[in-house]
């Protein structure tokens, strides 16, 4: 299909300039570490810290009515957070201009954990809500330059099975492109190449870390990891066009594409916009690490519903020491590992409610929580798995092909509905 039989024409955009006094984003060498913080993260404090917009209810209500779908319980709950210009985003789709969803992927691991799967699940969310193109950049070459546990080859298979994971939560192909950095680097080797013109040695140190001593390709990778958020990266989907581009990721990731934005506004294109969510703690309690490294830290989406169920009942509780003290004192439900999952994976909100005050006055024990939850994780990582072997290499390729991609303007959308 040729880039002129596709569905969508995506208009020539006006790039967003500051208003009168506006300064361009100043990229501080801040950060937060997910393994570094206690439970009781102060959220409003890093949105003040990294000036940031808290994301009300206005705004959810916003893309309700824009979308017409109820919204994700991720942004009922308060689990994505904050924004940077999904304001803007809204403002300029209620307008009918298009805008097109990234988010990436490091493959370390052949098999991807609960905490991997959550913005996946969020971002399949958007692109079916917005119904607008996703771009998927799979970093084999990052895993290479800073962990060099495996060969490159070993890192590029890694993202095949990776991709696999991320297919199964059932993108749209017409609309989702994956690509692996170490295949498709040379297409957006213009803009990283200005990119790294705009950013300077201190940058990258204050920001990325990066030293004297480290490999140049630390160096090198954050104008690739940044490249993708510049529509021009994807001449196959958007043309020469300027389209806005939305990053659905955690607060911790916020530093790095504050650098994005400071070069988008040198290069004059428009500034990606920000989704944040919040931390998705370890099995074994809030600031430590998860991985396959630590054992018991993670639910696996290889895990068989044996092993859910073992992790799950050894995992942190809030709860109290005895039947006694759980109905006399209640369950600390900050410190509560599996309450904390239920506030991601548990869809019901009446039942989720219900779970908080009698768990936390005493009228609901530990081992109760644990099994709902237990009985969740199970049918999700099961349902997970049986789509999983339906994607073979094949499929993978599919969704990496360099193709044009379909999908409805805004505009388009809006008259649809007008007519039914």
């Amino acid at each position: 299909m040729s880039t002129q039989q596709q569905e969508t024409v995506v208009e020539e955009q006006k790039v967003q300039q500051p208003t009168e006094g506006e300064q361009e984003d100043q990229v501080k060498p801040s950060s937060v570490n997910p393994y570094e913080v206690g439970e009781n993260v102060d959220y409003d404090k890093l949105i003040s810290e990294f000036g940031c917009s808290k994301i009300d209810q206005s705004l959810i209500d916003r893309v309700e009515k824009l979308t017409g779908k109820k919204a994700h319980p991720f942004l009922t709950r308060e689990i994505f957070f904050s924004h940077r210009d999904l304001n803007l985003i809204l403002d300029n789709y209620e307008k009918g201009i298009p805008f097109y969803l990234y988010t990436g992927r490091g493959p370390s691991t052949e098999s991807m954990h609960l905490g991997h799967l959550m913005p996946f699940i969020f971002t399949k969310y958007l692109q079916d809500a917005f119904d607008v193109p996703l771009v998927i950049q799979l970093t084999d070459d990052e895993k290479f330059f800073h962990k060099g546990d495996f060969t490159l080859e070993e890192y590029q298979k890694l993202a095949i099975e990776n991709a696999k994971d991320i297919i199964a939560c059932g993108f749209d192909i017409e609309k989702t492109f994956i690509f692996r950095n170490t295949d498709y680097v040379g297409h957006m080797y213009p803009n990283i190449c200005k990119i790294q013109k705009a950013v300077t040695y201190n940058q990258l140190k204050g920001i990325f870390g990066v030293t004297p001593s480290d490999n140049c390709g630390k160096f090198a990778f954050p104008a690739v990891q940044a490249a993708p958020a510049i529509s021009t990266s994807f001449p196959h989907i958007f043309g020469n066009k300027n389209v806005f581009c939305l990053i659905p990721q955690g607060i911790d990731q916020d530093p790095y594409f504050r650098m994005t934005r400071d070069v988008q506004y040198k290069l004059k294109v428009p500034k990606t916009a920000c989704i944040h969510s919040k931390f998705f703690p370890s099995l074994q309690g809030f600031g430590t690490k998860m991985g396959s490294t630590v054992p018991n830290s993670a639910i696996f989406l290889t895990d068989t519903p044996k092993q859910i169920k073992e992790k799950i009942n050894k995992s942190v509780s809030g709860g109290r020491a005895t039947k006694e003290e759980q109905e006399q004192f209640g369950a600390d439900l900050t410190v509560d590992i599996p309450y904390h999952y239920l506030r991601f994976f548990l869809e019901d909100d009446a039942r989720l409610e219900e779970i908080r005050v009698k768990y936390s006055t005493g009228k609901m024990l530990t081992g109760e929580v644990k099994k709902e939850l237990i009985g969740i994780l199970q049918k999700i990582i099961g349902d997970h798995q049986e789509k999983r072997k339906a994607i073979t290499n094949d499929k993978v390729l599919e969704y990496m092909k360099i193709r044009p991609l379909k999908f409805k303007t805004p505009q388009n959308q809006l008259e649809a509905k007008q007519e039914q």
